[in-house]
């Protein structure tokens, strides 16, 4: 695994704009709405990249169907990313393209992890207006490492994910105070699994919980960006690497996702106005 990653390496060179999903907790679907988003901003009509940091979790190349895919290397020493799609609008880096076998462990101590974040950052010939970051859970040094990497990195902010209950909220409201404390402008909260989608008659029940999430938006005065229902066919969709946005275009996920692509896109505009 070589790259031509030095000390005064660009980051993101080839990236528009850049999010972030995180959160203060694992277990609450940050790769899914990482996928999900991506996929809700190329069928918008933006090229996006997808580069999978969770290094000891990485399932994005699972929930896109492309396992067993090869990355390839430029004469520069540039890795090529994975491609979704024909048009080579849809571009996927993860960890998992590297390992011999997806039931390899990640068995690393901090130094290696970190340089290997700092590879990623900067070794991708990325050609794309957005690129989602699935981050690993936590406050960890590895997001200190991510969030460090980036400052020179034109971010436009993080998604913060998390699920309906108390316990999950109270771990994800430190995830915010990790954003502020870091310098990474917090787009809002995103309250996954928020009730259950019956596949029969499409009624959605709050079988958990339900508005921790935008409890918590309010709470630390950041934007509210919607509730995910717990899908049966997302699920599914992810298990089969297929288009979700697309076999379930009117579903209440899909339709969380859509309008969320329409916030970040308006504050990307808003914020190349302000740039100008």
């Amino acid at each position: 695994m070589t790259s031509a990653a030095g000390p005064n390496a660009t980051i993101l060179e080839g990236v528009g704009q850049t999010v972030l999903v995180l959160s203060g907790k694992g277990g609450v679907g940050k790769s899914t709405v990482t996928v999900q988003l991506a996929s809700a901003l190329r069928a918008a009509g933006h090229s996006v990249g997808v580069l999978d940091i969770d290094l000891c979790g990485p399932s994005i190349p699972r929930m896109l169907g492309l396992e067993g895919r090869d990355v390839l290397t430029t004469p520069q020493g540039k890795w090529v990313p994975v491609y979704v799609d024909e048009d080579q609008r849809f571009s996927v880096i993860s960890l998992a393209f590297f390992l011999d076998s997806k039931s390899d462990a990640v068995i690393w101590r901090g130094p290696k992890k970190n340089a290997m974040i700092k590879q990623l950052l900067t070794s991708i010939m990325w050609n794309v207006d957005y690129l989602i970051i699935d981050t690993p859970p936590g406050t960890s040094d590895e997001h200190i490492s991510v969030m460090e990497n980036l400052r020179s990195a034109a971010v436009l902010g993080a998604v913060v994910v998390t699920t309906p209950q108390m316990m999950a909220v109270g771990d994800v409201a430190r995830e915010l105070t990790f954003c502020r404390r870091t310098g990474i402008n917090i787009l809002g909260v995103l309250e996954n699994m928020a009730g259950f989608v019956c596949p029969n008659c499409s009624e959605c029940s709050n079988i958990l919980a339900t508005g921790g999430g935008e409890q918590l938006a309010v709470k630390a005065g950041v934007p509210f960006l919607g509730r995910v229902p717990i899908d049966p066919m997302l699920a599914l969709c992810s298990e089969k690497g297929e288009n979700y946005l697309v076999k379930c275009s009117s579903s209440p996920a899909a339709a969380t996702f859509q309008a969320l692509v329409t916030t970040l896109t308006s504050q990307s505009d808003n914020q190349m106005e302000v740039e100008k």
